[in-house]
């Protein structure tokens, strides 16, 4: 019985004992308040034991090492429950080419002649895989009205790179772009996406930080502090991306170009195949291997002439070491990081800015060392020797098992960059969007300055 129950009880005498007699209402009142109790825990716990998809490519294990538990079957990407949901449930509109004057621009070069296939190649084909994958996606819509997110497609890295615009018609084609673009002002440009595949990121376009400080970047560099006074990548609102590794490595997730060797059969420690460009931390490496030419392979690359290192050559040597050391070059980020899961050589990352895709699931310490630019010297190889096969074997396994998010394929497939790029848009969408050049009334009709419907809007558009 109760302490309600008790609290109230009529005693009465019986022949050996007291007779704790409780009333009706005091027993409804009882039960009533232990099924309150019954329910309100039931509520609770549902409220803290979110429902698991049994899809393996959707399932997660959360608060546990990304590594080992983020694909609970071999090649099937499991993500965080936390702030993305348990599924994918997004919708994005992509705009035409065609749609927006100026967009071309972006894409082909003031003359229209540079090809989608031709900047698909590279370091920064990103820019143009994203944008593909993102029309052939189940999570595209042709209605602008239901979108979660706008994505912009640009080529503008490889269309400055072939002389299609300049710097300056970038700026001005960037802003008739955004003036066309009723939704872009609607939310300040907070649910319109962005792809900067380079070093450069957002300062591609110089006026960014005006128009694009609120958008959502993709980009691989998170730090240009070097050469600029601000860094245009921001953790709350962007997003950073793999980089594109060719893709002759990385088909089906393994080297077609070449294979990995066993570690007993390499004949260096480390290497470093990269340019100089005049930094201080590749200038130390090149140094470093003329004293320890028999640990350290690191042979002074020609991009032209009868001396140039070949795509295989490349990777033959890339293979050859332990550890791949990936040094700060013009930006923070290089994409050797990412190449070397697929010659199975733990990266070294001796850049102190760098920013790394999809932390919220990946533990970096398991499949890599990150090792001070001040500390580039003896003692780097040193440390690196003292590090047994053991531990070696077990970083590279890791590597082997994460690789994948590495890989711009559909989102159809189990593990992939785009599925991974998608989790993290998810987590970016808003039931809500105002600017500074938005109002709403008593009826939820969204108006201007000059209470003018959204409907009504017409381009171009002052941008917010």
């Amino acid at each position: 019985m109760g302490s309600v129950g008790r609290g109230r009880a009529l005693f009465t005498a019986g022949n050996a004992h007291q007779n704790i007699v409780c009333g009706r209402a005091h027993q409804i009142g009882a039960l009533a308040l232990i099924a309150a109790t019954f329910f309100l825990t039931r509520a609770l716990d549902r409220l803290y034991d979110i429902p698991i998809p049994s899809h393996p490519s959707l399932s997660t294990v959360a608060g546990e090492s990304p590594v080992g538990t983020l694909f609970q079957h071999p090649g099937f990407l499991s993500w965080p429950n936390r702030g993305y949901g348990t599924s994918l449930s997004l919708k994005i509109y992509v705009y035409e080419e065609s749609e927006v004057d100026g967009l071309r621009e972006l894409m082909r070069g003031r003359d229209g002649k540079i090809s989608a296939e031709s900047c698909a190649k590279g370091q920064w084909g990103t820019q143009v895989k994203i944008h593909h994958l993102l029309l052939k996606s189940k999570f595209r819509t042709s209605r602008k009205e239901e979108a979660d997110l706008f994505f912009v497609p640009s080529y503008v890295k490889c269309v400055r790179m072939n002389g299609g615009l300049n710097d300056k018609e970038i700026n001005h084609t960037y802003v008739k772009v955004l003036g066309q673009m009723p939704y872009f002002r609607l939310s300040g440009g907070r649910d319109h996406v962005f792809v900067f595949p380079s070093g450069a990121g957002a300062h591609l376009f110089r006026s960014w930080a005006v128009f694009l400080n609120r958008s959502i970047i993709l980009t691989p560099e998170g730090d240009r502090t070097d050469k600029r006074p601000i860094s245009s990548f921001h953790t709350w609102k962007d997003i950073i991306i793999p980089g594109n590794v060719d893709d002759g490595l990385t088909t089906f997730y393994e080297s077609r170009i070449v294979q990995p060797i066993p570690l007993s059969k390499r004949k260096y420690l480390a290497n470093f195949l990269g340019r100089a460009q005049g930094k201080v931390g590749r200038l130390q490496l090149l140094e470093l291997a003329k004293q320890y030419p028999d640990k350290l392979e690191s042979p002074e690359l020609q991009l032209t002439g009868p001396n140039k290192l070949g795509r295989v050559e490349y990777f033959t040597h890339l293979r050859n070491a332990k550890f791949c050391l990936s040094p700060r070059g013009e930006s923070s980020w290089t994409l050797r990081f990412y190449e070397s899961f697929f010659v199975e050589c733990v990266p070294v990352i001796l850049s102190d800015q760098i920013e790394l895709p999809f932390q919220n699931v990946i533990d970096y310490t398991l499949i890599s060392i990150k090792w001070p630019s001040t500390q580039i010297g003896p003692q780097l190889l040193k440390y690196l020797e003292s590090i047994p096969d053991e531990a070696i074997e077990s970083m590279i396994a890791g590597g082997r098992e994460v690789r994948c998010l590495w890989v711009y394929l559909p989102e159809s497939e189990p593990c992939s960059a785009m599925l991974g790029i998608l989790w993290e848009l998810q987590r970016k969408v808003r039931r809500f969007h105002q600017s500074v050049e938005t109002f709403w009334l008593h009826n939820q009709s969204i108006v201007n300055r000059e209470f003018v419907e959204f409907h009504g809007w017409r381009t171009p558009l002052p941008l917010p």
